[in-house]
């Protein structure tokens, strides 16, 4: 069972029945870990379903330091962020954006057996590309490519999310009048 990780800085926007969503939703996780004393933070892509919520896939090279240190067992941190719109203020201390994000704990072990490491890469592709076909839109994965790539599964063990929605919130936005301007640049996937 995941447990809930506390939000200090802001907690009154804590989500954490929205954790799952924003990692079904996500297309990039950012992993953060430790090697030899350096920390490193790695964008990747990842496969998630709601079926499983306490699991995150990765999957990369064999001789990725990434895949090697997820694979060892060793904690890590992961995090997705949705970018929901940019907030401009009258005043420069209130810019700010609308996201939803989740950050969370966990460790990590191979996925070994080839017909498994097979179906979640399948079910991933499907995840990105929705409606590509194995065998018609793209040839299944070889044995040798399967073997030639590691896949993790990161058991989660603690989560937080986290989200800011609504207009600007500057001590002149309200006012018509004041000078400059305020509002909400939207974002959108291109």
């Amino acid at each position: 069972m995941v447990t809930e990780s506390k939000i200090i800085q802001h907690p009154e926007r804590a989500v954490p029945q929205e954790a799952a969503n924003i990692l079904q939703e996500g297309l990039v996780a950012h992993i953060g870990f430790t090697v030899m004393d350096r920390p490193h933070v790695i964008p990747v892509s990842y496969f998630y379903e709601l079926s499983k919520p306490d699991r995150i896939y990765i999957h990369g090279g064999k001789t990725s330091r990434l895949m090697q240190h997820l694979a060892s067992g060793a904690q890590v941190c992961v995090e997705v962020t949705l970018l929901d719109g940019l907030i401009y203020s009258r005043s420069a201390k209130y810019h700010s954006m609308n996201y939803r994000s989740m950050v969370c704990f966990g460790r990590g072990s191979a996925v070994d057996l080839i017909e498994e490491k097979a179906e979640i890469l399948k079910k991933a592709i499907e995840r990105y590309f929705p409606g590509r076909q194995e065998g018609k839109d793209y040839q299944k994965a070889p044995v040798e490519h399967l073997a030639a790539t590691t896949l993790v599964e990161i058991r989660i063990e603690e989560w937080s999310a986290k989200a800011r929605e609504g207009g600007p919130r500057g001590p002149m936005d309200a006012d018509p009048g004041a000078e400059g301007t305020c509002g909400i640049l939207l974002t959108a996937l291109a």
